[in-house]
């Protein structure tokens, strides 16, 4: 999607478009099919999945954070050299996502979105999608044929055979991760090592940013 700089301005006259921001920084982006990247990363406030391993439970509350304009996040954006953008939270699709991406589109930048997609809205517009579904609840099945990525945690053996589950749900273009979850990894890795091996239609998807050191 391209919009020219009349759209960028119509889209920012839109200022009752504000989003709560736990926090937002550029960096590289350490997980999935586009780690090693340079990424911009906002991370929106909002979510009620609940996962018990979740490394950023502080952005839970969709109130606690401060809001911030599209024309603000753009612009703090566009301070850096990259032109990707991606999307988390929380859970952002909570949030109406659709000037955010159309202004970042416009000022052309990837727009890519990490989600578990349990919201009964998906808005946006995305050249990305990381979809990672979770148990604590159900996700929207309205997503599946957009999935670009699919991404699940393993936190427990059983959560195997529960990634093979979605990956027949979802497009068959779609690249395909198991991810160790981070405290877990000693226990997981042996598994999901052996079980790609066996199946190379999937990869490993390893939080690179945290043996690096960086957000």
């Amino acid at each position: 999607m391209e919009l020219n700089t009349k759209d960028i301005k119509s889209v920012l006259k839109r200022g009752d478009f504000e989003y709560p921001v736990m926090e937002s920084f550029y960096t590289i982006q350490g997980e999935g099919k586009y780690q090693g990247h340079a990424a911009y990363f906002i991370r929106l406030g909002g979510c009620d999945v609940g996962c018990h391993w979740c490394d950023v439970k502080e952005s839970w509350p969709v109130d606690t954070h401060p809001s911030k304009s599209v024309d603000t996040l753009l612009n703090e954006a566009l301070a850096f050299p990259g032109r990707l953008v991606v999307i988390t939270g929380g859970e952002p699709l909570m949030h109406d996502l659709g000037p955010l991406t159309a202004a970042f589109q416009a000022a052309g930048f990837r727009t890519h979105i990490e989600t578990s997609g349990v919201c009964e809205t998906f808005t946006g517009t995305w050249d990305w999608i990381c979809f990672s579904p979770k148990k604590f609840k159900e996700p929207n099945p309205a997503i599946l044929p957009f999935v670009h990525e699919l991404k699940v945690v393993i936190f427990h053996p059983s959560d195997v055979a529960w990634a093979q589950e979605w990956a027949s749900k979802i497009n068959s273009n779609a690249h395909l991760y198991m991810q160790p979850e981070w405290s877990k990894q000693a226990s997981m890795n042996p598994l999901i090592v052996e079980f790609v091996k066996a199946n190379p239609i999937w990869q490993i998807s390893v939080q690179t940013h945290k043996f690096l050191q960086i957000p």
